[in-house]
This record gives structure tokens, C-alpha cells and sequence, in this order.
């Protein structure tokens, strides 16, 4: 079951802000919560992050090596499917290219997977090279379970149903495999300036 909350009819854009809404969005202040089911709760002493796959080695971490890494705190636009955009949201994570760091690996493609069964598969070049991290924080705050917390993965040039929540992990593989929306008629790249929202766009 699929559970929304309220603030999915946002009001179109000011001028000045045409040029950051995609094709199709309507800009929205509020953070609309859209989820395929229950919100899960992880324990922070249960959990863990793994990086696993084709990869020469599994490497993983608890969440509080997890914070111990580097993180970065950064100023970006998320759109989602469903036709909303928001504008300055405040995230900070850590790196993917930080977890990949020392590995030695030839995989041209990641599925996150995700408390709840969750997954999205990414072409691993547009996790890499600073374009994602993986966020504990937004706007200054942990970030609420509601929106993905304690962490959720977070590729802001792709439809927001690519930044999968509840991540604990990224598999690395050779060939392409659709997640879990991706199964159900989403575009297999989520392009959000290409309006690529289901198969066929």
C-alpha cells in the first residue's frame, strides 16, 4: 500500500525560479512524504551499512563508524515523480565515492537496498564523482524516519524515488537489474529534466 501526506498540490513557480523546475513539477515549501509501505525503525545499535557485490571485498559499517567518516553538508533541488519540486533543501552525508574509497571493483551499475525490502538500481557513474551521498542529516537535524531516516541515500539529479529511503547498502554488479518501482513501470534512469517518470518516456 502506497501512503502519501498532504501538500502534493504545490503552486506553480515564481518567475524567478522557472528555470530549477523541471518539465511537468509544481514547486512546493512543504516535504511530502510518499512511501510503498510502513515506515520502518531500525535500531541505531542494529545498524549497519554494507557495501557488497561485484567487489573485491564486502566492507561494512555500524552507524557509529558510519558518522565517523567524512561528511559534507550541501544546498540542492529534489523533484519527485510525483510531480512536486522543492527548492534549497539542506542535506548532509556522507559520500558515496567516501564508501567506495580503497575498494577495487570493474561493477558499472548499484541497487540501494533498503529496510522494508526496498530497492532502486542506479548507474554506479551517477553515484560516483560527488553526485551522491548517503544523508543522516537535513536541515541541521537527524533526519526524521518519515523522510528516509536514520539515513537514506540521496542522488538529487534523478526523480527522488531513486534517493531510496532507509538504505543500508549498495550492491555493485556487472549487468543492470530494475528495483522495486523500476519492476512496476518506472523509467529505468528517472531523468527528471528528460521527464523520464515510466517505462516508454
Amino acid at each position: 500500500m502506497t501512503t502519501a501526506s498532504p501538500g502534493f498540490h504545490g503552486r506553480r513557480p515564481a518567475a524567478a525560479d522557472s528555470s530549477r523546475i523541471p518539465p511537468g513539477q509544481h514547486l512546493t515549501t512543504a516535504f511530502p512524504v510518499l512511501s510503498a509501505g510502513p515506515t520502518p525503525h531500525t535500531p541505531l545499535d542494529e545498524w549497519t551499512f554494507t557495501v557488497r557485490g561485484a567487489v573485491d571485498r564486502t566492507v561494512s559499517w555500524t552507524w557509529e563508524e558510519f558518522l565517523a567518516l567524512p561528511s559534507r553538508t550541501f544546498t540542492t533541488d529534489i523533484h519527485c515523480v510525483t510531480r512536486w519540486s522543492k527548492l534549497d533543501t539542506v542535506w548532509t552525508g556522507v559520500a558515496v565515492d567516501t564508501l567506495l574509497a580503497g575498494l577495487d571493483f570493474t561493477a558499472a551499475y548499484a541497487v540501494a537496498f533498503c529496510d522494508g525490502g526496498y530497492t532502486t538500481n542506479v548507474p554506479l557513474a551517477d553515484l560516483r564523482g560527488d553526485r551522491a551521498v548517503i544523508a543522516h542529516r537535513y536541515d541541521g537535524a537527524p533526519l526524521e524516519a518519515e523522510h528516509g531516516g536514520p539515513a537514506r541515500l540521496l542522488v538529487p539529479h534523478l526523480y527522488f524515488w531513486k534517493s531510496a529511503k532507509w538504505i543500508r547498502g549498495i550492491e555493485l554488479r556487472d549487468d543492470d537489474a530494475p528495483g522495486f518501482w523500476e519492476r512496476y513501470g518506472y523509467h529505468n534512469y528517472g531523468d527528471p529534466w528528460q521527464e523520464q517518470r515510466y517505462s516508454g518516456d
